[in-house]
Parts: C-alpha cells; sequence; structure tokens
C-alpha cells in the first residue's frame, strides 16, 4: 500500500482508498466523539524558540544553521516554554555535538498538512542568511485527520525535500505519528487510525528517501511509550505531546540529524542483532513505520538503509536566556569551564 500511494504521489496518482463502504457510517460516529474529547484542554500557542544556542562554543566558525518545518508536533504546541520545543531540544543536543553554536529558525506552522509545506519552503529559501546546514519537517497527522488524500501528501512532501535537498540542505523528515495512541479514540477508529498513519508514515519515507532526504519513524511521538504513560507524555489537550513527549522525540531524531551532517561516526556495519539491514526501501519503509526511532536512509536505488541508532540523552537543559542586545537564545549548554559538557557516547563496533 505504501508503495501504491508513493507511486500515485510521483506519477500523478489520485486517492488510494483505505476505508470499506460498510464501516463509513461506525467511523464517523466514532470521529465526532473523538472531537468532542480532543482537546478538551487548551493547548497554548507554541512559544519561540527562534535563536542562537550553544553560545559557549562561539569561535572563528560560522554557526550551522538549521531550520525547523512542519506542523504544530515541529512548532512545539502544548508546551510553554521555548526550551521545551523539539526545535529547541535538537538545537542544544547539536550544538553540544558539534561544539559548535546552532542557529535556528522555525518556519512550522499549527494546524499545516503537507500543502502548507510549498509556503513555509519558500520561506526557507528566501532566508537572506543562506540555505541552512540541515532542516528538519514533521508533518502528516493533519493530513489524516482532515483525510487529505495520501497521494497528495506524500506529493507535497516530496517537492519539498526535493527543493531543500537541490538548494543543498541535508533534510530529515520525521514520519507521521501513530494517531492510534490518542487516548480518547476508540475501536474501531483507533485500529483505523493506526493503520492510516503507518500506512502515509511508510509512504513518506519512500517519497523523502527517493529524493534524498532521511527519515526516523516518530511512533514514539504517539507510540508505546505515549500509550503507556499517557498523562505523563500527552499535553494538557491530550493530543499535543508534553515536554516529556517532545524529549523522547528529540532523543528519537538526534542520531540522524547529527549523522547526516558528519557528526556522528557512521559505518557501513549494519548489526544483524538489532535488526539493521538493507532493503528494498519500499520493504525498509514498512518495518520503519512499525518500529518507531528507525532510520531509513537512501543507498543505491532501489535500496535502502534500515538502521536501529541507539538514543543518547540530550544535554541537560535549561531555559534558554536572551543574550543581551540580541533576540538569540542560549540553548541552555552548560557554561564553559562548568565541567559539564556534554558529549555523545560514541557507536559500538
Amino acid at each position: 500500500m505504501a508503495r501504491r500511494i508513493a507511486a500515485g504521489a510521483a506519477y500523478g496518482g489520485g486517492s488510494v482508498g483505505l476505508i470499506g463502504a460498510a464501516t463509513v457510517g461506525l467511523v464517523l460516529a466514532e470521529v465526532q466523539l473523538a472531537k468532542r474529547q480532543v482537546g478538551g484542554g487548551t493547548a497554548p500557542v507554541p512559544p519561540s524558540a527562534n535563536g542562537r544556542y550553544g553560545v559557549a562554543f562561539a569561535g572563528p566558525t560560522d554557526p550551522l544553521r538549521f531550520v525547523m518545518l512542519g506542523d504544530s508536533t515541529a512548532a512545539g504546541q502544548g508546551v510553554r516554554r521555548a526550551g521545551q520545543t523539539p526545535g529547541a531540544l535538537l538545537a542544544s543536543g547539536l550544538a553540544a555535538v558539534a561544539e559548535r553554536p546552532v542557529d535556528l529558525r522555525n518556519v512550522a506552522l499549527p494546524g499545516a498538512r503537507s500543502d502548507d509545506l510549498d509556503r513555509q519552503v519558500s520561506l526557507v529559501l528566501a532566508d537572506p542568511s543562506g540555505v541552512p546546514d540541515v532542516c528538519v519537517i514533521m508533518i502528516g497527522a493533519n493530513d489524516v485527520t482532515h483525510r487529505m488524500p495520501a497521494t497528495q501528501s506524500v506529493r507535497c512532501l516530496s517537492t519539498a525535500v526535493r527543493r531543500l535537498r537541490t538548494a543543498g540542505a541535508e533534510v530529515v523528515v520525521g514520519t507521521c505519528p501513530d494517531l492510534g495512541t490518542i487516548e480518547p479514540v476508540y475501536q474501531p477508529l483507533r485500529w483505523l487510525a493506526r493503520r492510516v498513519s503507518r500506512q502515509l508514515a511508510a509512504a513518506q519515507t519512500i517519497g523523502a528517501v527517493e529524493q534524498g532526504g532521511r527519515t526516523v519513524s516518530l511512533g514514539d511521538l504517539l507510540g508505546p511509550e505515549f500509550e503507556a504513560n499517557p498523562r505523563e507524555l500527552f499535553g494538557p489537550d491530550n493530543y499535543h505531546p508534553s515536554a516529556e513527549g517532545y524529549a523522547t522525540a528529540a532523543m528519537a531524531m538526534l542520531p540522524t540529524l547529527c549523522a547526516v551532517l558528519g557528526l556522528w561516526p557512521e559505518s557501513d556495519h549494519l548489526d544483524g542483532s538489532r535488526r539493521e539491514d538493507m532493503l528494498p526501501v519500499a520493504e525498509a519503509a514498512s518495518q520503519a513505520a512499525r518500529e518507531a526511532g528507525t532510520e531509513v536512509t537512501g543507498a543505491r536505488a532501489p535500496w535502502a538503509l534500515l538502521k536501529h541508532r541507539r538514543r543518547r540523552r540530550l544535554p541537560a537543559h535549561t531555559e534558554p536566556a536572551k543574550r543581551p542586545g540580541t533576540d538569540a537564545a542560549d540553548g541552555g549548554l552548560p557554561p564553559s569551564g562548568s565541567g559539564a559538557t556534554w558529549r555523545p557516547a560514541r557507536e559500538r563496533p
């Protein structure tokens, strides 16, 4: 199904039907019930986390330019402090690994669907400061909830990745989270939501990898850990992640973000004990959609590398503080000379 969706996106196909007509009435009733319960709390407006992180590493080298694109999860909706957003967490971690300042710009829009990526990419490429070194895209949940045709969703994402890669930016895509774990969603809608979101995640993986990006499956964003600890990992509206939820997702993405910039030791060795393998891209995408935190990287077409990178703790984080005379923010890394500088653990041979 993921391959059919991706092929439809690439060659102009229409929507791929996923729900039988016999279940439509029941599903619509479940949707209305879920709508009344999800969002019972109030998700605050995402705080702006734009600015410079890791200023303790300032030196002759220019800061890394890092951009976040996507929907409310990329923007950090559901938390109240800038330092709790995924962009700030990733910028802090990236600065610590690179030992170099990181300039973060977030153009993500709460409520955005994949068709908004064209506008967001145009904003990024029009920035006079230059093309970013790396971009992270987190998108897909609103495509599912608003019933955007999967082929259109993947087509928009693929175009965005292609434009950024053509301009010279590295791209990491956090694929559609597993919406089947949202607490107020009941059966059979829960099963359908899980199936549709995983199929979209797999199709997104195919589209992004074929355009030169890397993907990380974000089932952990609303996945097993969220299902087991909903009060801890969901925000006040029972839909967006809490600060702990965003930290979980950021830890899953940070190794890939570092690897794509050459900051992580890379090896052609695949660890069979961790189910790493070189597979046809569609098969790798399908496996990644089933297991959160899995990276898919393009190899020689039509093959892709499936990797399960170990998660590493993010740097000890404090709320970013504005530096005098600027709008930029320090990412909360330990001050120089404190002895608390965070360094990554090395990959096992």
